[in-house]
């Protein structure tokens, strides 16, 4: 299950309709939430698309999130005979993710049948900036992405292009920034040939942080000072990793994660990453979570990479590292 996201605007239908034609990706049911009496991406996409489901007239991030879990329902009952293997959410540009992860979280029977296996946001190059200042759910949705897409970058000159990036970067150093034009990316970019995937990213985010050190939302330079003269929702949004050389205790490490979610869980935006337990230290457990809902743990047969300490990556609004830091080492031991 992936979860395509993205202001109003920032060639989100553009870039499914690209995704769709490719063979690869024949097997693939489409979800539409559209806002508004009259639903138009359908009709752009149908013709490239036979298996696709419509949500219209309301935010599935809110009033139709009922009629999320139906289709879902349905689609879980059909797939088996269509030989659906993927499910694609594409929200409405006036969705907060999330809520909708939640949802995709939370549903215990959803679980059984669907994997939630990333959310990717797309944004406007030419509005980036514009957008993050005036609209907090734009933030929430580049601070929520596992793999950014960056349309439009062609429009730009390098200096604008390397002042977006940046912001982008403060508000989410884990994610993958793919630049595309007319929505041409390689698939395999933005969805990986194996759920493993994932793990790699958090590995690329702890050595990001391993060579530049952890990079505030407003570390700037003078280079881009004039760019923060507008009113940003991105204020105290904290993205850095967590990394243990010695494996933690199980039951400690899930007090933990109880205790912080139930005194920051609002301000906890994202977590995931790979835990080292005593218990198995062969086997890593994988977490991922989303404010105070998580996926159940789910144990591996094996490490995905050498590298066998636990690492996570946090993106956070209003919370230090420290605080993390020290909370995990009372608990973890």
């Amino acid at each position: 299950m992936t979860v395509l996201s993205g202001f109003l605007g920032s060639g989100k239908t553009t870039l499914l309709s690209h995704i769709l034609r490719d063979p690869a990706y024949a097997r693939t049911a489409v979800i539409i939430n559209e806002f508004g009496e009259v639903g138009l991406d359908h009709e752009l996409l149908e013709q490239a698309h036979e298996e696709l489901v419509l949500l219209a007239n309301g935010c599935v991030c809110c009033t139709v999130r009922g009629d999320l879990l139906e289709a879902m329902q349905r689609l879980r009952t059909a797939g088996s005979a269509m030989g659906i293997d993927r499910v694609l959410l594409e929200t409405t540009g006036l969705a907060d993710p999330t809520p909708i992860l939640h949802t995709l979280m939370a549903d215990s029977t959803l679980a059984q049948y669907f994997h939630f296996d990333r959310l990717i946001t797309t944004v406007d190059a030419v509005n980036a900036m514009s957008t993050l200042d005036q609209h907090v759910l734009a933030v929430n949705q580049v601070a929520l992405a596992d793999q950014l897409v960056l349309t439009k970058s062609d429009l730009l000159t390098p200096a604008e292009l390397q002042i977006v990036e940046q912001r982008l970067r403060r508000l989410n150093h884990a994610a993958p920034l793919n630049l595309v034009t007319h929505g041409n990316i390689p698939v395999k970019i933005l969805f990986g040939d194996t759920p493993l995937q994932k793990h790699s990213e958090v590995d690329a985010h702890v050595a990001q942080h391993q060579v530049l050190g952890i990079v505030p939302v407003h570390g700037h330079s003078d280079s881009d000072s004039h760019v923060h003269e507008h009113t940003h929702h991105d204020d105290g949004i904290r993205s850095y990793a967590v990394v243990l050389d010695e494996a933690v205790s199980w039951q400690g490490f899930q007090s933990w994660l109880a205790l912080i979610t139930a005194m920051r869980g609002p301000d906890l935006l994202r977590v995931k990453g790979l835990v080292q337990v005593r218990e198995h230290p062969e086997r890593p457990v994988v977490i991922h979570g989303v404010q105070h809902i998580f996926h159940p743990a789910r144990i591996l047969d094996a490490w995905p990479s050498q590298d066998r300490r636990t690492r996570l990556v946090f993106i956070t609004r209003g919370i230090e590292q420290e605080e993390i830091d020290d909370t995990l080492a009372i608990f973890a031991r």
